[in-house]
């Protein structure tokens, strides 16, 4: 069963597909917003389909538009994958027919133009050895350049996407005359950018990470069935991708390794000379689960630390804290326990609203976010308020949040954010806009309190953010941030950016 034969889904190879869907949505986010998270594993004699829709349940919030699982069985391969949610998108007859040994799978957040099945992942090639299944988690800046290459080589494009790229330039290895593992490494070589993969392959799974492992990938252990059985493998964007399986930690994926899973065991590669850490900050800030471990702690510490810093560095004079749920809360707990300032829920979220691309009426629109948060009057009637959110990018829905407060009767609203000031746009995988779109990069604090309508507003400081890791600071990507990107952006890719930015509906 292979419903959709085709590649997918990182980021676009067509500029024109980068234009955001969500770019005329009313109340559109401040949130930055990121590409995916990848699954696989290796479990001979496991539902090894089921054990991927699981893992693919718990990365659910980082992909909600396509999901996508291929099993392999030998050198045959079983794909499904469709546009919607993980439980949209399978159900148990489904699942019961992508019958196999091994399996890679895949969810998206579409952020792009670009948004239909031939995109979704995993992205499927054939190669001289075989079938060649690719889930990927960021965004290459030599796309134009490798596309060229392989458009002159005679390879024939089916989408949009840097993924089908990756995926091609491998079997273009492979098929002259190297192995699974050399064709890999050759083909990263070629591959500038952010890239956490997943492979599937009719000899194992492949798994890796770019030189600066920009994206997060990890490693879990399956129980053994006997005592005598050999260990199963699975790897995850994230450790709540194992724990929903009952999988155990083993350890990450290194910047520039490549893990490779056979019936012999895992192997490791570092295929690169000299890398250089630089996982996104912004993975510990928002993007991954609360509940997934980073740095030998739950990233729900972390977001609690960073809150306490905040509270040091920004104090306020007001009656309660309050979150904007649910990225906010550990922060805003952590401001809490740190001003001594107490803690009361005073937004309730839907959280069964999704992405939809109804748009709501004119009486809707001007009520603003009350479809997704919705203010408790009785507890903020008469009250000073400081309000935690973990990131402030365009000030769109931060602006309709402070005026919801306000008419809930808040006296005063005092904003306070878990991390510094966006400036810069990312190109590694998360969707943010171009820089003249970013409300830090062409206001000041003051500016942008007035322009939301709040008493006060702060920012955490990037060293307030670096310090509160307890890791070596130069090991993150803080790249929006400062502009200091570790990997070169080409200046064709920032104009790009630019232009397109300002064709977007106003």
């Amino acid at each position: 069963m292979i419903p959709y034969h085709s590649a997918s889904a990182g980021a676009s190879t067509n500029p024109s597909d980068h234009l955001r869907l969500t770019s005329t949505d009313p109340v559109q986010s401040d949130k930055p917003e990121e590409a995916c998270g990848v699954f696989g594993v290796y479990a001979p004699g496991e539902a090894v389909a089921k054990l991927s829709y699981f893992g693919l349940f718990a990365l659910q919030h980082r992909g909600q538009e396509s999901a996508g699982i291929a099993v392999f069985s030998g050198d045959q391969v079983h794909l499904h994958k469709d546009m919607g949610l993980v439980s949209q998108v399978f159900n148990e007859s489904i699942l019961n027919e992508l019958l196999g040994d091994l399996a890679v799978g895949h969810t998206r957040y579409s952020t792009t133009g670009s948004s239909r099945v031939v995109n979704a992942q995993p992205a499927l090639v054939e190669t001289r050895l075989g079938p060649l299944a690719l889930a990927h988690n960021g965004n290459l800046v030599n796309t134009s350049e490798l596309r060229d290459q392989l458009l002159q080589n005679n390879h024939n494009l089916l989408t949009t996407t840097d993924s089908e790229l990756i995926a091609l330039a491998i079997a273009e290895e492979i098929n002259n005359d190297k192995s699974w593992l050399d064709g890999a490494i050759s083909a990263f070589h070629r591959c500038q950018g952010a890239f956490s993969l997943v492979i599937g392959t009719p000899a194992g799974i492949l798994g890796t990470r770019d030189p600066h492992g920009i994206r997060p990938l990890v490693i879990g252990t399956l129980p053994r069935s006997t005592p005598t059985a050999p260990l199963r493998y699975v790897l995850a964007s994230e450790t709540c991708g194992l724990d929903i399986i009952g999988a155990d930690y083993l350890r990450d994926v290194e910047p520039g390794e490549l893990v490779w899973m056979t019936d012999e065991g895992l192997a490791s590669f570092h295929w690169a000379a000299q890398p250089k850490p630089k996982l996104c900050i912004f993975e510990m800030i928002y993007f991954a689960r609360p509940d997934s471990v980073m740095n030998d702690e739950s990233l729900y510490s972390y977001r609690m630390r960073i809150g306490r810093r905040l509270a040091e560095e920004s104090p306020a004079d007001a009656d309660l804290v309050i979150a904007v749920p649910d990225s906010g809360i550990p922060a805003a707990i952590g401001y809490s326990q740190a001003s001594g300032i107490p803690y009361a829920e005073g937004l309730i979220k839907n959280r069964y609203v999704g992405r939809t691309f109804i748009q709501p009426t004119q009486t809707m629109r001007e009520s603003g976010i009350r479809m997704k948060l919705n203010p408790l009057k009785d507890v903020l009637m008469g009250k000073r308020v400081v309000i935690v959110d973990d990131s402030l990018v365009r000030g769109t829905t931060s602006r309709k949040i402070v005026r919801a407060l306000r008419d809930a009767g808040a006296t005063e609203v005092h904003m306070r954010i878990s991390s510094p000031p966006v400036t810069h746009p990312c190109f590694y995988g998360i969707d943010t806009d171009s820089q003249d779109q970013l409300i830090a990069a062409t206001k000041s604090v003051e500016e942008i309190a007035v322009q939301i309508n709040v008493d006060s507003l702060n920012y955490l400081s990037w060293e307030g953010m670096l310090q509160a890791t307890r890791e070596d600071p130069s090991h993150f990507c803080s790249a929006c941030f400062t502009g200091d990107y570790p990997v070169a952006v080409p200046e064709l890719l920032k104009r790009s950016k630019l232009m397109l930015e300002k064709k977007l509906p106003s």
